[in-house]
């Protein structure tokens, strides 16, 4: 046994759930994700840090009433914004309000009113040419206290008097005072780098470079680990080869078993962790109508690039992973201050097409118009399970559930369309049950 060596067996299972609370949650507070969550990582600290650098290269951070899983990231990533009370996902000017809040945080005492927190961040974003914030404009006043109420339901920020409920709605007319849990604002911003010093987002990923055999085989190890853990699904056409074969080979399985608890499912074009403990905040299928739409989707392009008796979808080339990376870090790279260069090329070390070439990797492509012929057949038939916002505007519908699809690796959305990926064949000839939405 490599990993959870000094774990006793019978104490195994506590172990692998401190493990799935801790990739689940990096942050993890005397509140937050709940009151258990803390003492239960504390309990196999000294296991957890040393397993979790030597599997994956993560490192562990215990500060006080504050536990953070310091990750080390492959690529960049679009699909786990930070979410709202109400579900909604960040965007931009709530990142750039978060990030205000912390760095005034930093620089706070033990307290802070909202309004004290609320006229440092306008300061600072009305330096910030596009930006800015002006309590008194609605759009802007629910953009700060969506960022204020995400440190809040973290224990960053405890309420300790007032309340944050009427001054969102009049900043004249209510108060909030906080307290600062200043070990879980420090340990929120961790960066690898010093931001001032870097050039490039790239700089933020792992680009380590190894020094003998053993130490590249080692990383090529934590990277198919990592990735496991961060794809739903991961195909070797997608990694490097010394990734793929580390994949492919007889001691993942186990290991991650080991550390997790959770099966690994290997198939011909790759391998997925099976999520029997509900271990990540998304799953497929999951539940409402979007999810609902996009699992019936799923089984209507699997049957469709399936049938031998109906038209043969035409294959494309699978577009190149590097260039949409490019294509990203290109954009994150472009809201860098003035002044600061920019790489010149600014693709990672990442994953490209391996095993084979990429003009000879073809998928099946089902078109815009399949995609929308099926979305009208499944309103058709599952119409009381969707509301009537979603049938006045099933083109909507149709995009969502694309992309839902393509987070969970059974699509890759490409102009016109979408190509079915091979796990998209898990969905061939299922009998999908929709539930029916209750009318009284």
């Amino acid at each position: 046994m490599r990993f959870a060596a000094e774990v006793p067996d019978m104490e195994l299972a506590d172990y692998q759930r401190a493990v799935r609370l801790l990739l689940r949650h990096p942050l993890i507070t005397a509140t937050w994700p709940d009151e258990k969550a803390l003492p239960r990582v504390r309990r196999f600290s000294a296991e957890l840090r040393k397993d979790l650098s030597e599997a994956f290269g993560y490192r562990l951070e215990l500060h006080g009433g504050t536990a953070r899983l310091v990750r080390t990231a492959d690529r960049l990533e679009t699909d786990r914004p930070a979410i709202t009370r109400t579900g909604r996902p960040f965007d931009r000017q709530r990142y750039a309000y978060l990030s205000l809040c912390l760095a005034t945080l930093g620089r706070a005492g033990i307290q802070v009113t909202l309004t004290e927190l609320a006229e440092s961040v306008s300061a600072d974003a009305n330096r910030i040419t596009g930006l800015g914030l002006d309590p008194d404009v609605g759009a802007d006043r629910r953009a700060f206290v969506d960022a204020v109420a995400w440190l809040e339901e973290r224990g960053v920020l405890r309420l300790a008097d007032g309340s944050s409920t009427a001054w969102a709605s009049d900043p004249g007319a209510g108060e909030a005072l906080y307290d600062i849990a200043r070990d879980a604002v420090f340990a929120l911003f961790l960066p690898p780098r010093v931001l001032q010093h870097i050039d490039s987002v790239t700089a933020l990923l792992d680009r380590s470079v190894q020094s003998s055999g053993n130490a590249e085989r080692r990383a090529a190890a934590q990277a198919a680990r990592r990735a496991v853990l961060e794809r739903p699904v991961v195909y070797y056409d997608d990694v490097p080869a010394e990734i793929g074969n580390h994949l492919r080979g007889q001691a993942l399985p186990a290991d991650m078993y080991r550390l997790t608890g959770l099966r690994l499912e290997r198939r011909a074009e790759g391998v997925l962790l099976v999520d029997t403990a509900g271990w990540s905040a998304d799953r497929f299928p999951g539940t409402g109508s979007v999810a609902q739409a996009a699992v019936l989707l799923a089984v209507a392009i699997a049957d469709r690039v399936s049938d031998p008796d109906g038209r043969k979808a035409r294959r494309m080339p699978v577009p190149d992973p590097a260039e949409a990376q490019a294509k990203l870090i290109g954009q994150v790279d472009a809201g860098l201050p003035a002044g600061v260069p920019i790489l010149t090329d600014p693709a990672p070390d990442g994953p490209t097409q391996h095993g084979t070439e990429a003009d000879e990797r073809r998928l099946p492509l089902v078109t815009d118009s399949v995609l929308r012929e099926a979305t009208a057949d499944i309103l058709r038939r599952y119409g009381s399970a969707f509301g009537a916002t979603w049938h006045t505007d099933p083109d909507r519908l149709r995009t969502e559930a694309v992309s839902l699809l393509a987070r969970f690796g059974a699509v890759r959305e490409v102009p016109g369309g979408a190509l079915a990926l091979p796990l998209i064949g898990r969905y061939r000839s299922t009998i999908a049950q929709v539930k029916q939405r209750t009318l009284f």
